[in-house]
């Protein structure tokens, strides 16, 4: 089946069959096309000045993610943006990345008008040269009259763009053309705005190119540009008043409302509007800016190369707000800046007439989250602990609502086709429920000494005395795939801790966070510190949250190594506590009870496969392939539904065997796993740490000497003997819960519960005690003795 084309006419999308598309085509006039590399039609009907900007249209967009829909942008170039840090010349580098962007949206079907600035940068640096060759000779005929040094002063900036205008276009045109994108040139004066028939052929103008899928590039005439006028009538006689064009920001807006762009972004040097000028004491950045902030900006100065300020980008802004067209102002400079935006990601200040949806903007509930949390560290450990026994026995008594909310979950995780071990994941029961109960008891009973316990006490001298005790790292960010119990087991840790948290879950359990979400703000309400825990449930990027250090303390992905290797790599200033992947080691040994090694194999492999901490390498002594032990764990595996994949060891013993390993270092995270044959115990070891990820190692043996050197010397979190891998954990660790497994080597290492999430302060008291009482004949000595804890 052919598929249809969207086409649009006017800016309406209409639906039409490729019989009629074909049946137009001998129709079209002057001034329509038929892109070949488009499935868009152009009529000859779009007239964008029928509508005119003196109806007010509703804004397309009201969130960034909608931003990617974006079809016609107005992109404008700031003089800061194009001219070089030392104002001699244009930035030929940062303009190549703004054109290839520009190019990319043009050729992936989007409709780009630019307005660009440069023009009297591009005549001075030309110019300079001239006066530089005439200046040598002034100066030799009169050396106190000119100096090289006063050239680009005394430059006519009129005369500077005559001479820059014709460059500046060959530049574009030499560089979109790289990229097989035609451009062309419209220079207008002010006037042509206010004059109906110039304006009219102006819009006729821009038509027609766009309708050719030429990007016009357009600059207001300095070379004979009036001074700037006041607000005057646009489009006749009674019309309403436009906005006056002063600069080319609200040239820019002008023209995004004139031909109904979808998006305008101003590029500028700076990141956006801030609550008043950046460099200021409580200067906040606003990533979102509605029209009833207007009153409430300071701004700063204007731009020292260009005329149009702060001030007219809001301006002219929100005036394009007005006539429905989202805007986002943004910092040049950055890369990609483009793209980013229309990624829907938090680049630049974007400009909606939507309050945030009527939610609260993450910054806000990081904001409270370290508020609430301070209300937690602050009030006793004895409410501390009731506010998680209530959470735990909520699980119980709302239990079918919960239920409910999964089932939803399930089913359209189930349509969306979401792959067999997530679903796993995702799935709640009665008895998970039972078990989270239990485990928050264990949380709650045992926080009771967590927050302010005494590590260390010593009196340093006569008076002095010095404590080190705990406390909690602040707020943290958890973020976490398809697992909704995750939720109340964070919390609860959380809770008992004294942190605030932030979390994030995964859009596939969206209806059971919200549900359990629910739970834990009625539990922390009992405290009066609801607040302190808060559900990101906003279309942000992760991205957007790895930069919010000023609120953030400590990130802790849980999920799928994907997902964690990608926190780790975004996240630049905030730390991240986790583990990447879980590619765990069960070693049998020669000594190993057989027995007792399927079992803990069984167990290790199949009781959870999708678990992180799940057999995923078998390591087999070559001893015990001269026996039946091999062709048991074969046969156990395919009972079990495991597919057994063979290390190069095993590929070379067996002459038909199972397939060999793609890897030796593979988290399957399913009915799948690798065998492979080692010598002795040592090169189990080796291997292990060559393949391993720390995670999670087992050794089956009886030999208690070989046990003991292999729990020694193997470099992982967890390293039991006898005992499956799936004990990694701090639920059976009898810490409750976790909040993740750890394998780094600072702080917390392995599952981490409560004391994972606590750091410790110093707390000093004397009585008039000075540095310099204990120097040379300070009549103070130090005692440095150690005290008990009380």
């Amino acid at each position: 089946m052919i598929a249809p084309k969207l086409t649009s006419c006017n800016g309406v999308g209409i639906l039409l069959l490729p019989a009629q598309v074909a049946a137009l085509r001998p129709s079209l006039t002057k001034g329509s096309r038929c892109a070949s590399t488009s499935t868009r039609l152009w009529l000859p009907q779009a007239n964008f000045e029928k509508k005119g900007i003196q109806e007010k249209r509703q804004s397309t967009f009201t969130d960034r993610s909608h931003l990617k829909h974006a079809r016609r942008l107005v992109v404008k170039l700031g003089s800061a943006v194009i001219t070089r840090e030392d104002e001699h010349g244009l930035a030929l580098g940062r303009l190549a990345s703004i054109v290839e962007q520009v190019a990319e949206c043009q050729n992936e079907g989007r409709e780009c008008i630019m307005v660009t600035s440069g023009a009297v940068a591009f005549g001075k640096q030309k110019l300079t040269q001239e006066l530089l060759m005439s200046l040598s000779m002034r100066e030799t005929l009169s050396p106190t009259d000119h100096k090289r040094e006063d050239a680009s002063k005394i430059l006519e900036p009129r005369a500077a763009a005559a001479i820059g205008q014709s460059g500046l276009m060959s530049l574009y045109d030499a560089m979109f053309s790289q990229y097989g994108v035609k451009i062309a040139q419209v220079l207008v004066t002010k006037p042509d705005f206010y004059n109906e028939e110039t304006r009219k052929n102006l819009i006729s103008t821009l038509s027609e190119l766009i309708s050719l899928n030429i990007v016009p590039i357009i600059n207001t005439n300095d070379a004979v540009s009036p001074p700037p006028q006041v607000d005057e009538p646009i489009g006749g006689k009674g019309g309403k008043r436009g906005i006056a064009i002063k600069d080319n920001d609200s040239l820019a807006a002008m023209l995004a409302a004139e031909v109904q762009s979808d998006l305008l972004i101003l590029m500028s040097d700076v990141d956006g509007i801030y609550s008043k000028p950046p460099w200021e004491e409580g200067a906040k950045f606003l990533d979102t800016f509605t029209s009833d902030l207007r009153h409430t900006i300071e701004f700063g100065q204007k731009s020292k190369v260009g005329t149009g300020g702060m001030d007219s980008k809001v301006n002219s802004a929100t005036w394009a707000l007005d006539r429905g067209v989202s805007v986002v102002i943004c910092n040049g400079m950055l890369d990609n800046a483009i793209k980013t935006i229309l990624s829907g990601r938090k680049v630049g200040t974007f400009f909606t007439e939507n309050t945030l949806g009527g939610g609260v903007s993450t910054e806000s509930l990081a904001e409270n989250a370290r508020t609430g949390g301070r209300i937690l560290a602050t009030i006793t450990p004895e409410q501390r602990a009731s506010c998680v026994h209530t959470l735990a026995e909520l699980l119980i008594s709302r239990q079918s609502d919960i239920l409910d909310a999964n089932q939803r979950d399930l089913q359209e995780a189930t349509k969306s086709g979401l792959a067999k071990p997530l679903l796993s994941r995702l799935s709640l029961t009665p008895a998970k429920l039972r078990n989270l109960a239990v485990g928050l008891k264990q949380i709650a009973d045992s926080s009771h000494k967590n927050v302010g316990r005494v590590l260390r006490k010593t009196r340093l001298a006569d008076g002095l005395e010095l404590k080190q005790i705990t406390v909690p790292i602040g707020v943290l960010m958890v973020i976490f795939e398809s697992r909704p119990d995750s939720l109340p087991q964070v919390a609860a840790l959380a809770i008992a801790s004294g942190n605030g948290l932030l979390l994030k879950g995964g859009k596939e359990a969206a209806h059971s966070n919200k549900a359990l979400m629910e739970l834990v703000k009625e539990s922390l309400a009992t405290i009066g510190a609801t607040n302190a825990i808060s559900l990101v449930s906003t279309r942000e990027e992760i991205g957007d949250l790895l930069s919010m250090e000023q609120h953030i303390d400590l990130i802790i992905p849980r999920g799928s190594g994907e997902l964690v290797r990608s926190i780790q790599d975004q996240s630049k200033h905030i730390p991240v506590m986790g583990h990447a992947e879980g590619i765990c080691h069960v070693y049998v040994d020669k000594d190993a009870d057989l027995q007792k090694a399927l079992k803990i194999i069984r167990d290790s492999k199949c009781d959870y496969p999708a678990a992180c901490n799940a057999m995923e390498t078998l390591l087999i002594h070559q001893d015990l392939m001269e026996g039946d032990f091999f062709s048991d764990v074969c046969n156990m595996m395919k009972k079990e539904g495991v597919t057994i994949n063979a290390g190069p060891a095993l590929n070379r013993l067996l002459t038909f065997g199972p397939p060999p390993a793609k890897t030796m270092k593979l988290e399957y995270g399913s009915l799948e796993c690798c065998i492979e044959i080692v010598k002795n115990v040592d090169e189990a070891i080796n291997h292990i740490h060559a393949f391993g990820s720390g995670h999670t190692d087992v050794i089956v043996t009886e030999n208690r000497e070989i046990a003991s050197s292999f729990q020694k010397r193997v470099d992982s979190a967890c390293v039991f003997h006898n005992a499956s891998s799936r004990f990694a954990d701090g639920f059976r660790f009898g810490l409750g819960a976790e909040v993740g497994i750890s394998t780094a080597r600072i702080h917390a290492r392995g599952p981490v519960g409560v004391e994972g999430l606590l750091t410790t302060k110093w707390v000093l008291d004397g009585v008039d005690h000075a540095a310099a009482d204990f120097a040379e004949g300070g009549g103070r000595n130090w005692l440095h003795e150690t005290l008990p804890l009380d």
